[in-house]
């Protein structure tokens, strides 16, 4: 299949080229391309050409609780969201604590062929925090697991959390942190401060983020490995993160669009679409890490999209399911709060989104440079268009977006996966 794209800007620069797509990869730039009658012709003029994004923290909820999202509505949400590939945390049911599960995950995931889903396996049996998962049988399994969370929970205990570090690092592979002190989070629904305690809501302390992180950049470092921060949320983690990475210790960082977008003033009406694990700080942690993005002491930006049924958010807020949509939003948000402020340039979003979340992993084929020869993994943006955000008009089977209403910039025109069109114009074939 060959594809032509007319009139885009390579990173959102210079001036305007075609880019012809053949058997997978850029075959040519340039300009007045001529192509043969068979060729699908994207015309873009003046838009942004990216590589494709790369996820490294979504939930799909296959298998297990499909009622909220599944391998296929959550892929077409990624396709349209300008996302080329996912990585599909592990808290399903059953866990992914097995190649029987992650290899479901991963063959699900090609059969729907619209973006590339990665499982991520679990650090412990069951996310249950005591029993190390066979991470070497996942890895060589037809998945190849890279990447191991017990994401939704925090692996707590600081002998088997060191045990999973080094273990990992004899495999090559990354454990990614929930870190959150569960003993500092009994009950706790929103974040400890002044609004919480005006809306009477049980805090949530900076610090029980904070002190996981402390602890394991220096297990990271003692272990000799690579280690991965979920949903970075405060201030604090921030200059935890700065002297880690003075000192040398091998540890990278996710921010999600939501916190880098909103605070906690949001709580006021006690919407359950608000809260999230963790949860929305105030606006100087969100100052804070849209800083840390812009710098690169925060690696990427992740989701955390995490589909809930209606039932588990249209609830008291403390009853509520924590967790938002954000596949089909994160780049606006992006946008929003980083490119039209000045923090990023186009082409730092394609660091944040694409090529640093790829390095982190160890995708050969994301992330890569837009040049001949290179696999096309491509996304193509509208920079100066708006959308109304609506979340019963979004590919996921599920709605709760805390965006309802807002007017975003910037839309995905056009996603590609090794050449094959997967998102045109809003539409996705699934």
């Amino acid at each position: 299949m060959s594809v032509l794209i007319r009139g885009v800007r390579c990173y959102g620069e210079g001036d305007q080229v075609d880019v012809l797509v053949e058997d997978g990869q850029i075959a040519q730039i340039g300009t007045g391309l001529s192509v043969s009658d068979d060729c699908e012709v994207i015309d873009a003029p003046g838009q942004v050409l990216l590589p494709g994004f790369v996820d490294l923290h979504t939930h799909l909820r296959e298998p297990g609780r499909e009622y909220a999202e599944d391998i296929e509505t959550g892929s077409a949400a990624a396709a349209l969201g300008g996302y080329t590939a996912v990585f599909a945390m592990a808290n399903t049911d059953p866990v992914a604590d097995s190649p029987v599960v992650t290899d479901h995950v991963w063959a699900r995931g090609q059969q729907i062929g619209l973006v590339d889903v990665h499982p991520v396996g679990a650090v412990t049996v069951g996310l249950g925090g005591t029993q190390l998962t066979e991470m070497g049988m996942m890895a060589a399994g037809t998945a190849g697991v890279r990447m191991f969370s017990d994401d939704g929970v925090c692996v707590d205990h600081p002998l088997v959390m060191r045990r999973a570090l080094e273990y990992a690092t004899g495999l090559g592979v990354l454990i990614a942190q929930h870190a959150e002190e569960p003993r500092l989070t009994v009950g706790s629904v929103a974040h400890e401060g002044p609004n919480a305690a005006r809306l009477g809501l049980a805090g949530w302390p900076r610090v029980a983020e904070e002190s996981i992180v402390a602890r394991d950049v220096l297990l990271a470092r003692d272990a000799g490995a690579r280690l991965h921060i979920c949903h970075a949320s405060t201030a604090g983690t921030v200059e935890l993160l700065k002297w880690a990475k003075a000192q040398g210790i091998s540890v990278t960082a996710e921010v999600t669009p939501h916190h880098l977008m909103l605070d906690d003033s949001r709580l006021v009406d006690y919407d359950g679409m608000n809260r999230v694990n963790p949860p929305l700080r105030e606006a100087s942690d969100t100052v804070a890490l849209r800083r840390a993005l812009a710098d690169g002491v925060i690696d990427c930006v992740a989701t955390d999209h995490a589909p809930h049924a209606e039932h588990q958010k249209t609830c008291e807020f403390a009853s509520a399911r924590p967790g938002m949509l954000g596949l089909q939003t994160a780049l606006s948000v992006v946008v929003a709060t980083m490119v039209q402020t000045g923090l990023l340039t186009w082409r730092d979003v394609a660091r944040v989104m694409s090529e640093r979340p790829a390095q982190i992993v160890g995708l050969p084929d994301q992330g890569r440079p837009l040049e001949v020869g290179e696999p096309a993994n491509l996304t193509i943006i509208d920079p100066d268009t708006t959308w109304v955000v609506t979340g019963a008009q979004l590919a996921s089977r599920s709605d709760n977006t805390p965006y309802e209403d807002m007017t975003l910039p910037a839309t995905v025109t056009a996603t590609l996966l090794r050449g094959r069109i997967t998102a045109r114009d809003g539409k996705s074939p699934a």
